[in-house]
């Protein structure tokens, strides 16, 4: 079997059909995540700073999770598909539903993020003489963005997994390799094609993690202790106030994205 598929994958006349699949599949995906971070984001920074709303929107989040996903999807399109017109259809009802998915990961990843915030660096940073939007431009978002970007690790993982459901509703993505090979009971298709939705999330979590490790401060992730240990066997020492107040504390990391 192992041998089928990859004669499938290497198969010249199967590149073009992958590469259009994979492109679709990465469309459906991005916008969806993008859409669920304009939400969700500015959402989980207000609630983490000025803890209103938070028992109402975690509550909403978590019966999102338990929303069946294909059932949700066969309501939208026989709410929405009569309403549109062509190929909109079936996308928006789609895109809609893998935005329903992305928001409670992400809402959650920066709301708890903020959250977990230490009161003592806020308060070193309004000691500094930082404001309310200082505040949490300097000192909570660079201490939450290892758990907001866990968050979207999350989302995108997931996302990726469920786009594949748009096959159903007549759109294409790698999930058509799968509805396609049933229809025909051609299984190292279907097997190509999961294989095909795996390597996409590894690839797209690896490029996310890169982008974590590189944009989260030293200070935050504990890098800078580890190199300041082994080069001046000191504790590290920063000219930047709102660095300084960040490093007094870092937020737990989830054990899993």
């Amino acid at each position: 079997m192992i041998g089928d598929v990859l004669g499938w994958l290497t198969d010249p006349a199967h590149a073009a059909d992958i590469g259009r699949r994979l492109l679709e599949h990465l469309e459906y995906t991005l916008v969806a995540v993008l859409v669920a971070a304009i939400i969700a984001v500015p959402l989980g920074l207000w609630i983490g700073h000025t803890g209103r709303g938070k028992v109402l929107v975690v509550t909403l989040a978590g019966a999102a999770r338990a929303i069946p996903t294909l059932g949700l999807l066969y309501f939208v399109v026989l709410f929405l598909g009569p309403r549109l017109s062509g190929d909109l259809a079936f996308y928006l009802p789609n895109e809609l539903v893998l935005v329903i998915l992305a928001v409670p990961p992400i809402l959650s990843g920066v709301y708890a993020g903020i959250d977990e915030v230490d009161p003592a660096a806020r308060d070193a940073a309004k000691g500094m003489g930082m404001r309310g939007l200082e505040v949490l431009r300097k000192v909570e978002v660079p201490v939450a963005l290892p758990l907001m970007l866990s968050g979207l690790r999350s989302a995108f993982l997931q996302v990726i997994a469920t786009a594949t459901i748009a096959a159903t509703a007549a759109l294409g993505g790698l999930g058509r390799f799968l509805i396609d090979g049933l229809a025909v009971r051609d299984y190292t298709q279907m097997a190509s094609g999961a294989l095909l939705v795996a390597l996409l999330a590894i690839v797209v979590d690896l490029v996310l993690a890169t982008v974590q490790r590189l944009v989260v401060s030293p200070g935050v992730s504990g890098r800078v202790d580890r190199r300041a240990g082994r080069g001046r066997g000191g504790s590290p020492e920063t000219a930047d106030p709102a660095e300084a107040a960040v490093s007094t504390h870092r937020p737990a990391l989830p054990t899993s994205a």
